[in-house]
């Protein structure tokens, strides 16, 4: 059986999988769940996945959910060339250091701006405070100079040495968000934007871009076909999320 990847590009982790299976040749069926529709709460979709989130694998009778294990099956099961996740004991180990550390980390604080500034305002119908935003591209900001100083430091190119790994890519998907926002978190941080290069072109530019189109293409979206009790349903979600 062709391998079952349950996807919607607006999600970072969804993004990381695409890319890392696409990259790598793996072969396998998209399935999308569109989040703004609620389908990761549908019937079908709960089969897979009963915690109703993205992304979610089938491969035969094996169904797995969250990014970093789906990521970790893949590059295993398929043999992905080794810098994606090293052999080498103490490059392996900064890989899954900074997979560990970014739930918490660089994608809560990029999420936070996303939906503060670009999300949540579509589902209420109006902005949120300027200080809710101030305060959550103040905590970007520490993120982002952590993650220069710890993960960028040493002249490394990329996280865990000489060659682009599953952290570099996470991470770069992670921080796209803000940016599809109209946060330009690179533009006064070049040891970050000369990190990005370096990935980008790692990965391939055509298919980095092509992973997120959706995602800057749902800032145009219209929200009107939604439900209004849906539409404050996740609006509710979303405020939780960002406290």
């Amino acid at each position: 059986m062709v391998l079952e990847l349950y996807l919607d590009l607006v999600s970072q982790p969804c993004r990381a999988v695409y890319i890392f299976a696409k990259k790598n040749k793996i072969p396998f069926e998209f399935k999308l769940v569109e989040l703004t529709k609620g389908q990761h709460k549908g019937e079908d979709f709960l089969k897979v996945n009963p915690d109703g989130k993205v992304p979610a694998m089938r491969d035969g009778d094996f169904a797995l959910a969250e990014s970093i294990a789906i990521l970790l099956y893949l590059a295993r099961k398929h043999r992905a060339p080794d810098h994606w996740y090293p052999s080498d004991l103490q490059k392996r180990a900064r890989v899954d250091e900074y997979l560990s550390w970014q739930h918490k980390g660089a994608r809560q604080a990029g999420s936070k701006v996303f939906l503060i500034k670009a999300l949540v305002p579509r589902f209420l119908g109006r902005p949120l405070p300027e200080e809710k935003l101030a305060a959550a591209i103040k905590e970007l900001d520490e993120v982002l100079a952590f993650f220069e100083e710890k993960f960028l430091g040493e002249g490394r190119p990329f996280i865990a040495g000489s060659q682009p790994s599953l952290a570099d890519l996470v991470a770069l998907v992670e921080l796209m968000q803000p940016v599809a926002s109209g946060h330009d978190i690179f533009a006064s941080r070049p040891k970050m934007a000369a990190w990005r290069s370096r990935v980008e072109e790692a990965v391939g530019r055509e298919l980095f871009q092509e992973a997120h189109k959706p995602l800057f293409d749902s800032m145009d979206a219209n929200l009107d076909h939604l439900p209004p009790a849906l539409r404050e349903q996740l609006a509710g979600i979303l405020l939780k999320y960002i406290g």
